[in-house]
């Protein structure tokens, strides 16, 4: 991680004012001095320091309700429960490492600051802090909730594998997005996460819509709302990492605080919103996922004793 305050130490034995001749007896004025900024931290404050605790123990408390609702139920009736409770425990790490700061990194950007009258240009250093733990989160998770909306839609295993990749396809890209150093670059990045989250809503908005037909008439009807829900809420994701890690048009706070808001709509609230309005509609799932391998061909000690 790059430290701050050495950063900022170092420009200021290394940086000096750029002199000019002095002015002739025939000059009007004097031209200007300039002095290159010294480097720019965008970093967390206060309120989002206050903001990454406050979502951490909502997502704790989710967790703990999930997996109290997890144990109530048969366990032929648990996997979207346990999809369920994975997605708020990994979150809710995710935020306690990012509120111990423990999950960011210094991003460095060079500014160039254009002047007139045939003063030279000068560069401003930024260093913008970037929270890797939220992609990590996002790595781990979106993928689970892409489980849970295929298995409800009863989506087949080639559309489920390419959501999937597609999704980690988006998160991975929008993590390049947020640490490249150049203009360019950056927003190549973020264009591929942009065709990858279609790629993701066309399997599921499509492909899914068309698994789903075959299903009760109730579960059509909750499978659109809540798939249509959780599509809009991803399209926030990329909206505000457009505007926060992209252009940097908002502060670091602002960022944390705006994706902590759209983290809730898509976890905890999605997940338990799927929980209570498809849980007696849950299928029960036998074979190993309920009673573990087969006893046929183990090995039994007696018979070899004897």
């Amino acid at each position: 991680m790059i430290d701050p305050q050495l950063v900022a130490d170092a420009f200021k034995k290394t940086t000096t004012a750029v002199q000019f001749p002095p002015p002739t007896s025939t000059s009007v004025a004097p031209i200007p001095t300039i002095i290159p900024d010294v480097p720019h931290f965008e970093k967390i404050g206060d309120a989002g320091h206050k903001t990454l605790w406050v979502i951490f123990v909502v997502m704790l408390l989710s967790t703990l309700t999930a997996g109290f609702l997890t144990w109530r139920i048969p366990t032929q009736k648990r996997l979207f429960h346990i999809l369920t409770t994975f997605i708020l425990a990994i979150s809710a790490i995710s935020y306690y490492a990012q509120a111990t700061g423990s999950g960011s990194f210094f991003v460095h950007h060079v500014l160039t600051i254009p002047h007139k009258h045939h003063i030279p240009d000068t560069h401003e250093h930024v260093f913008r802090q970037v929270f890797w733990a939220r992609y990590v989160d996002w790595a781990l998770t979106s993928p689970l909730i892409v489980l849970n909306l295929a298995f409800l839609a009863g989506l087949d295993g080639s559309n489920i594998l390419i959501a999937l990749f597609a999704d980690w396809a988006m998160v991975f890209t929008g993590w390049f997005f947020a640490y490249a150093n150049k203009e360019g670059q950056r927003w190549g990045w973020y264009a591929m996460s942009c065709v990858a989250f279609l790629v993701v809503v066309h399997k599921l908005g499509v492909s899914g819509r068309r698994a789903v037909l075959n299903k009760d008439r109730t579960i059509v009807k909750i499978f659109a709302w809540i798939a249509g829900y959780e599509m809009i809420v991803w399209a926030l994701y990329l909206i505000e990492t457009a505007i926060g890690d992209g252009a940097r048009r908002s502060t670091v706070d602002d960022e944390i605080i705006a994706l902590a808001v759209i983290d809730i709509l898509a976890k905890p609230i999605f997940g338990f919103w799927l929980l209570f309005a498809y849980t007696k509609y849950v299928p029960s799932i036998e074979g190993f996922w309920s009673h573990g391998l087969s006893s046929e061909g183990t090995l039994r000690l007696d018979e070899e004793r004897a």
